[in-house]
Parts: C-alpha cells; sequence; structure tokens
C-alpha cells in the first residue's frame, strides 16, 4: 500500500527521518508491501510546500540545508501547518514543532487536526504527550487511527512499546534514571575538569543544547519526559509543573570535587513512585556511587529502570555511541518505528 506522509517540521531530526525512510524503502516494500511518498511539508522559516501527487523530498532536504525557501516545491500556496495538513491529503503525520513546556501547542492542535482527517499521527514532541494523551489517545481509536509517541522519551530507545508490548497488565511501581543527554554531558565534563560555563558551551557547539539552556539545565526538558512516562504508563495525568524540577546550576565545582574523592558523583536523577494510588515524582541532582546502575552513564547516555508488580527491576539504556552526542538519527529512528508499527497492521 502507498502511504502519503506529511512533516510538520523539518528540523534535524525531521530530516533524518526523510533520508532513513528512503533508505529503508527497499526493505518496506519487500517485507510489508509499504510504499510512501511525501505530500506535506511545514518548516519554521523555510516556508511551507504541499503537492498531494509527492514532492521532491531530495530538493527540499538541499533547499533547508542552503537556508532556502521550499515554496517553490508547492502546487498550492500554502500559509501555515494547519494548511499544510488539511491539503496534502497524508496517510500519516509526523508532528516535530517545538516544545512547548506550558501548553503542549501548537503540536496539540497539529495532532487533532492530523487525526481529525483520519490520518495516523506520531510525534517526537512530548508537549501533546504530556497536556493531551487521553484526549488524543481517545480520538484516534475513534477513528481507527494510532497516536503514537517513541521518541518522545530516550529518543529511539523503545520505552512506551516495550511497555506496551511486552507488560500486559503489569503495574508499574517506580521508575528511576537519567533522561536529559545535555546535563549528563555537562555533568560529565565538570568531572573531569571543565567549567560550567564551558561545558555548557560545548553542549551547544555540537548541537544537544539550544542558544538558551535553560528547559536542560534547570530540569525542565527531564520533568517533562517524567510527566510523560507517569502520564502513560502509570495511567495518572502530571504537569512537569507538578514536578517542580531542580536542576544543575547549584552543583559546584567543588562539590563534583568533594564527590570524586569519595567514589561518587553527581546525577540529574529523574524518578516517579506510585502508593495507594498516588504518584510522587522529581527530577533533582543526587549522588550516585558505583553500586548504582546510573553512576556508569556518562555523557549522553540515558537509560531508565522499572519496578513493577511481576518484574521488580526492568532497565532500558541508550548508550553514547562513539563520534555522536544521542542526536537526531536516534530519534528519527523513534518515529521510523511508529511508523512501520501502525502501518504493518
Amino acid at each position: 500500500m502507498r502511504y502519503k506522509l506529511t512533516l510538520i517540521g523539518f528540523g534535524n531530526v525531521a530530516r533524518a527521518l526523510a533520508r532513513l525512510l528512503l533508505r529503508k524503502q527497499d526493505a518496506l516494500k519487500n517485507q510489508y508491501d509499504v510504499t510512501f511518498a511525501f505530500t506535506g511539508i511545514a518548516t519554521g522559516s523555510h516556508g511551507f510546500a504541499v503537492n498531494p501527487d509527492g514532492l521532491d523530498i531530495q530538493k527540499a532536504l538541499e533547499l533547508v540545508e542552503a537556508k532556502q525557501s521550499i515554496s517553490s516545491l508547492s502546487s498550492f500556496d500554502v500559509k501555515n501547518s494547519l494548511d499544510v495538513i488539511q491539503r496534502s491529503s497524508a496517510d500519516v503525520m509526523f508532528e516535530n514543532s517545538p516544545v512547548n513546556v506550558q501548553t503542549g501547542q501548537p503540536a496539540l492542535d497539529h495532532i487533532r487536526a492530523a487525526l481529525n482527517l483520519n490520518m495516523h499521527a506520531v510525534t517526537a514532541n512530548k508537549g501533546p504527550v504530556v497536556h493531551g494523551y487521553r484526549e488524543l489517545t481517545q480520538l484516534a481509536a475513534s477513528k481507527g487511527k494510532l497516536f503514537r509517541f517513541e521518541s518522545a522519551v530516550m529518543g529511539g530507545a523503545p520505552v512506551f512499546s516495550v511497555y506496551r508490548e511486552a507488560f500486559p497488565l503489569a503495574e508499574l511501581a517506580s521508575l528511576k534514571g537519567i533522561f536529559n543527554a545535555t546535563t549528563n554531558i555537562i555533568l560529565s565534563r565538570m568531572e573531569n575538569g571543565e567549567s560550567y560555563a564551558d561545558a555548557v558551551k560545548y553542549c551547544q557547539s555540537i548541537g544537544v543544547a539550544e542558544t538558551d539552556p535553560t528547559n536542560d539545565v534547570d530540569g525542565w526538558d527531564a520533568a517533562l519526559k517524567v510527566a510523560a512516562l507517569v502520564t502513560v504508563l502509570m495511567d495518572t495525568p502530571m504537569t512537569p509543573q507538578q514536578v517542580n524540577p531542580i536542576g544543575i546550576r547549584g552543583v559546584t565545582p567543588e562539590m563534583i570535587a568533594q564527590a570524586k574523592a569519595e567514589g561518587k558523583r553527581y546525577k540529574l536523577v529523574c524518578s516517579a513512585e506510585k502508593a495507594d494510588g498516588k504518584v510522587s515524582a522529581s527530577v533533582a541532582p543526587q549522588l550516585v556511587d558505583a553500586s548504582s546502575p546510573l553512576y556508569g552513564m556518562m555523557n549522553s547516555s540515558t537509560g531508565v529502570a522499572f519496578r513493577t508488580d511481576v518484574i521488580l527491576d526492568y532497565s532500558i539504556t541508550q548508550s553514547e555511541r562513539p563520534g555522536m552526542q544521542g542526536g537526531p538519527v536516534e530519534t528519527a529512528y523513534g518515529l521510523f518505528a511508529d511508523f512501520v508499527n501502525a502501518v504493518k497492521k
């Protein structure tokens, strides 16, 4: 079957997804009889393009990476992302607009629009998971479609799908992990003698931290991921404001040196626990020693350990890849996996 795809957001992750789909197109055809065409693209600063018969995706990649507009590829005069969704005639929408911690917008509206037009909706955006999980899941079910978000936590490492498929009727009692690669890189580099400011600049230079690193270093990105896991896996709606994170700005070189002398290190630890129907969650710097599975997670490594009523401890880790810093390729694979799992059925 031929699927029409629309991309809302065409940054590093979405472009990596486009390249991954092209690389895997023969395997998709041979194994699942799935083919595809890109029929809509919305960018933040390089325009919009729609062609229900198929866009030239290679040309779109070239134009954006040359910082040029893609509007010349369009069959229609489209003005915004909702126009792209409505006019693309797509079967699947990939939503990768910037994360809004406070409201989940505009991603929420994008996903609602796609589902109402009978598209599968796939996102790496944590905002709509936290702020609209139940609503969007119910809307998707009413349309016979799927709302999927594997890349929202730990990039391409399967967290939601593993729990969904491998732990039927298991009750999640607690989770603990490291979810923010940027702060883990900063703390790792500070342990090696670098200053906080220089470690932040390094993360910005390799593209894992924004010009304003507030969401990372103050713990909001990690809190959003904790809230997403609690909302979905503990069936308890939670916002990052309820997590009330404490970031790493207060961790000084002196504190790190003292911890190192004691055989310990600081990590931005994310945790949640459910007891008597209530969930408590936190994001805060904590000292861990060599007995902790978090101790060995250095640089861009991330991971989570689940404790359930049937299996006491189950861990998923994403180790640092040589030459990479947990970048867009891994996140793109999570989107790709959600697409495959949606259409192969």
